[in-house]
């Protein structure tokens, strides 16, 4: 592993140890933009605390960031398990690292993605699906049909694992033959592997669930996705329109909302979504996202 991918490693991830204040994505962000913005030191050369007091940090925050880099024995511990558990690191430097995720998010994609199953699967093109966990039959059976018509028209299907729409889409998409990415928000080293299946984390392999993880990873699955189905949002409330409003303003990837009827849909239309009939599912390729939205200058 190179340094440079271990210095994201030892910034971003708990490697086990729930209490590890590893940076945040905003705070990983602001150290590449100052690193960006600096004089270009020797290549490879190990970070120091006066670097970082060059780049504008105060001494905690220095002293923090110099202690996690040198956390180096707790890394190779944590790679052992990892390696054990059947999960691998993909840093922003490894090669299958999602280029299209590293493109859509910029500074503010993941540091590093923790992957469990066929990493090949990150070569494909992608649709991300996203939705309630209690849905009416209607919306059931758009969010089967993403999944189904993904199978179909050579897409992996990208969702987040949970009961409800991710879900319905998933197995749907596995019953046709295709092939699922998903990104979850609790423990990656106990999903079972299965075929054609691909889990995705951020923080480290063997995280707990939180509230603050499923908000954090939604991110990822609208990136991941050329396009992402809404098959059924709460109104203003609930992860599904946390993350798809999101979406819409920094605009990660084009969305098409399910045309429910809902108060929920006709906002998120307002806001820049495109509507979608179930009976428009037929050719990905061919739907097309409006400009107009709320967020439109």
């Amino acid at each position: 592993m190179r340094p440079q991918e271990a210095g994201f490693l030892l910034l971003t991830s708990k490697l086990g140890n729930p209490e590890r204040k590893c940076l945040s994505a905003a705070q990983l962000r602001v150290l590449a933009q100052r690193m960006q913005a600096a004089p270009k030191a020797e290549e490879d050369r190990d970070l120091t605390f006066l670097d970082l007091m060059a780049l504008g940090y105060g001494e905690e925050m220095a002293r923090r960031i110099v202690g996690m880099l040198e956390e180096e024995e707790l890394l190779r511990h944590y790679l052992r398990r990892s390696e054990r558990k059947g999960c691998i690191p993909l840093s922003r430097l490894h090669p299958k690292y999602p280029k299209d995720l590293r493109r859509r998010l910029g500074l503010d994609a993941p540091g590093c993605l923790w992957a469990k199953g066929d990493v090949d699967i990150l070569d494909m093109p992608k649709v991300a699906l996203v939705g309630s966990r209690e849905l009416m039959p209607e919306n059931r059976q758009f969010a089967e049909e993403v999944g189904r018509q993904a199978a179909i028209q050579g897409y992996a299907l990208v969702s987040g694992n949970a009961r409800g729409a991710d879900r319905a889409a998933q197995e749907a998409c596995l019953a046709a033959g295709g092939r699922v990415i998903s990104v979850v928000a609790d423990e990656l080293d106990k999903q079972p592997m299965r075929e054609r299946m691909l889990y995705l984390s951020e923080d480290g392999f063997s995280e707990e669930f939180s509230a603050a993880r499923a908000l954090s990873r939604n991110r990822v699955i609208h990136g991941l996705g050329c396009k992402t189905f809404v098959a059924q949002c709460s109104y203003r409330k609930g992860g599904t329109w946390d993350g798809t409003v999101k979406n819409l303003r920094f605009g990660w990837s084009p969305v098409f909302c399910f045309r429910d009827g809902s108060e929920a849909a006709q906002l998120l239309v307002q806001m820049g979504a495109e509507s979608v009939e179930m009976d428009e599912l037929g050719q990905f390729d061919s739907l097309e996202k409006g400009e107009m939205s709320l967020f439109t200058e």
